[in-house]
């Protein structure tokens, strides 16, 4: 895949996400994969590249009035230096690949899911239990610096599953939560020497532009059920890809 190609890969992944409020690591960890950048290079650039397009997705859905704090501060709270653990931790490629190839098929499970239920209804809202919320968050964080994920792609379903907050607000709270993810999983893989690779600058121009895009469109209203189910495709094929091959 061209730097061109990949490029406009990560744009449209950014829109895609930024939609729902998601910071798209596990789209770009998609495309770079099938694009055969290295695994080590793989986690700092998916963190970085979340850092901006979750950045300008929490201050648009914020601004929308998308966001309740009391629902993001608990899970935020544990998540973050759970992030940075994670983010100093080195998995083997041999686990590295397999374990991030079944993020990516679950994240393409729940697109799926969430297509199909994005017209449920929002009743019977009630804020979760801090006791729960704080190991989830914690869970969220690890996984987060250890893969380069966000964690987005896990809150935002168990959000709405156990009816803690409506699709725009979790949207909000997801958007700030893989922010702060990011950052701290960031700073754990710089803190032991990880490289960022060459075409980062380009990549970060595709991104911003997508999750600008993106965001303002999510901040009104939620991605149609096919983008999601087109996004959900790729995601199998290259959560397959690192799997198994």
């Amino acid at each position: 895949m061209s730097d061109a190609l990949l490029a406009a890969a990560i744009f449209a992944a950014a829109v895609l996400y930024s939609l729902v409020g998601h910071g798209g690591g596990s789209g770009y960890l998609a495309a770079m994969a099938l694009a055969g950048v290295a695994a080590a290079e793989m986690k700092p650039a998916a963190l970085t590249l979340n850092v901006l397009v979750a950045g300008i997705g929490a201050v648009r859905f914020i601004r929308a009035g998308a966001f309740s704090w009391r629902l993001y501060w608990p899970f935020a709270l544990a998540a973050a230096p759970a992030a940075y653990l994670g983010g100093m931790l080195e998995l083997p490629e041999i686990y590295y690949r397999p374990v991030v190839g079944l993020v990516l098929i679950f994240a393409a499970w729940r697109l799926f899911a969430g297509a199909r239920a994005s017209a449920a209804g929002e009743t019977g809202i009630r804020p979760p239990p801090v006791a729960v919320a704080l190991p989830v968050g914690a869970g969220l964080g690890l996984l987060s610096g250890l893969t380069g994920v966000g964690g987005g792609v896990f809150l935002s379903p168990l959000l709405l599953l156990c009816r803690w907050g409506t699709a725009r607000v979790v949207a909000g709270v997801s958007a700030a939560f893989i922010l702060g993810n990011s950052l701290t999983g960031l700073a754990g893989h710089l803190t032991r020497g990880a490289e960022l690779p060459a075409q980062l600058p380009l990549w970060l121009l595709a991104a911003g532009l997508g999750g600008a895009i993106g965001s303002w469109i999510g901040a009104r209203r939620m991605a149609p059920p096919a983008m999601r189910r087109a996004l959900a495709l790729v995601l199998v094929f290259a959560g397959l890809k690192l799997a198994l091959l």
